[in-house]
């Protein structure tokens, strides 16, 4: 089956922005005095450590190669907040990292892009005939953007699930333990059954994000 550079080119860029994603966690907890990330070996560019087979490889591959949408995750770093100084403040900011760091990538990213297309291409008329250089840029921009608000959502395992067990009032931890092994099946259920609903929030967002680079 054809799969376009487009495709390919978002795809590369995906697995990249997820396994950035995941060491800012562990580079974070170091920095808070948790060595296990590092201990694990996570602290490193080489993406074979940060692979999950599926969620890194199968699903994403099939969403490039039938058209549903294409998403990704890399193993989860080891975090132990046991080792923190603060546990309770220093995971706020572990669990803030990964998506901090996808928005930081994504202003670079789209700053870089829009210089480029200024100097090289501002006559390019389609999309798909800009300099790979421009895609790559643009791609990059839009899967951390992507990243970032999609892991603040307030559903397990994501990192806004993290951030809301530490808000919870206590009596309400329990429920909330109940509802976290589905967090998941919710996930799936968004993107694959709620397509419409996941493309309200997220279109406006990448229009923004083509009239900065492009505009």
């Amino acid at each position: 089956m054809h799969v376009d550079k487009l495709t390919l080119i978002y795809f590369g860029c995906l697995i990249v922005a997820v396994i950035l994603h995941e060491i800012s966690h562990g580079v974070v907890a170091l920095w808070f005095g948790d060595r296990t990330a590092k201990d694990a070996g996570r602290l490193t560019l080489n993406p074979v450590p940060h692979i999950d087979p599926f969620g890194s490889i199968v699903m994403p591959a099939l969403g490039a190669l039938t058209g549903i949408p294409v998403i990704a995750w890399a193993k989860p770093v080891p975090v132990n907040p046991m080792r923190m100084r603060h546990p309770g403040r220093d995971l706020v900011f572990v669990s803030l990292a990964g998506p901090a760091s996808n928005f930081i990538l994504m202003v670079i990213s789209a700053l870089a892009a829009r210089q480029l297309y200024l100097n090289s291409a501002p006559n390019v008329v389609r999309f798909q005939d800009l300099p790979t250089g421009i895609l790559i840029l643009f791609s990059f921009a839009f899967v951390n953007m992507f990243l970032g608000v999609f892991n603040l959502l307030p559903i397990p395992p994501l990192d806004g699930s993290a951030l809301i067990e530490r808000v919870l009032p206590r009596e309400w931890l329990p429920h909330w333990y109940r509802f976290r092994p589905y967090g998941m099946l919710v996930l799936f259920a968004m993107f694959f059954m709620f397509t419409g609903v996941v493309a309200s929030v997220f279109d406006p967002l990448y229009n923004r994000l083509f009239d900065f680079v492009f505009g």
